[in-house]
């Protein structure tokens, strides 16, 4: 779900960095107040996890990929703040340095798929726990995968409309709506399966060892 360089107008990815900066900064700002060291072995080395999930990519067409993640893994465990951040560090460290997804777009990325995913996986694991804690950890895994890709496919259909050359065709992502959304959503709508089990099965097993923080 890498998007790469060169895919976003700069009528997109610069207002995107904007959101992003408040993003970042509320978040750190909230996240010092109330960080505990006793939390950072379980963030780096769930942040190690996602690292090495995000770094397997399966190519799809128009120049994005689809991965699992670990983002509903880190939302459950340490929370959405913290989650956010870290996924923020794993896609700005694959950018430099293995060249996956790009600087342009760290925002949509980092908002999509750190914010958004693991707020919402967050949000349906605390909802639901008390009924189901493995349907809770499911859902929460699926959707950490499902609402990216469609966020993604959204802001990738949308860039035809803001960035054309003279003879009409898209300087930018090439696709409209109709073909970015499905052919995001759908490859991760069936990966969102298996980052639901992944999920289901690390926190269950974290869970012998220290229970999620479900203040974070």
């Amino acid at each position: 779900m890498h998007v790469p360089d060169g895919m976003l107008s700069p009528r997109f990815y610069l207002p995107a960095w904007g959101a992003a900066g408040l993003a970042w900064a509320w978040t750190l700002r909230a996240g010092g107040r109330r960080f505990d060291l006793d939390r950072l072995p379980r963030l780096a080395s769930l942040s190690a996890l996602a690292f090495l999930l995000m770094s397997l990519p399966l190519p799809l067409p128009g120049g994005t990929s689809a991965h699992a993640s670990g983002i509903g893994i880190l939302a459950v465990s340490v929370g959405p703040g913290l989650c956010f951040l870290a996924v923020s560090l794993v896609l700005l460290l694959q950018a430099l340095v293995f060249g996956m997804g790009g600087i342009t777009t760290l925002p949509l990325n980092a908002l999509a798929m750190g914010l958004a995913g693991g707020s919402a996986a967050w949000a349906i694991w605390r909802a639901l726990r008390r009924l189901n804690e493995p349907a809770a950890l499911f859902c929460a895994g699926w959707l950490a995968t499902a609402l990216p890709a469609l966020l993604t496919g959204i802001a990738l259909g949308l860039q035809p409309r803001l960035g054309r050359a003279a003879d009409g065709s898209p300087l930018y992502f090439p696709f409209g709506l109709g073909v970015a959304v499905p052919a995001l959503l759908v490859p991760h709508l069936l990966l969102g399966v298996a980052e639901g089990l992944l999920t289901l099965a690390v926190c269950r097993g974290l869970a012998r060892w220290a229970p999620p923080d479900a203040g974070a």
